[in-house]
């Protein structure tokens, strides 16, 4: 993972501060967020992601057969 580096004015400083607490998260959590949020990175699939579909070469999957269920008395 990169590391970034950079300067804002003091007042800046301050008021990310202020947010990430409220968001409970560390400040450089909470910058990262941020970048995410807006470059869009959150959104996107990850690589292959779509070539999982139907890749299955085994035997198909069935639900098993649903348990009865135990008979309880009632609290009243």
């Amino acid at each position: 993972m990169s590391q970034l580096h950079f300067y804002v004015p003091d007042e800046i400083e301050a008021q990310i501060r202020i947010q990430a607490k409220r968001a409970k998260l560390t400040l450089s959590k909470y910058l990262a967020e941020i970048i995410k949020r807006e470059t869009g990175v959150q959104n996107q699939w990850p690589a292959g992601y779509f070539e999982l579909f139907d890749a299955w070469q085994g035997e198909s999957q069935t639900r098993p057969p649903e348990l009865n269920l135990e008979t309880r008395q009632s609290f009243n």
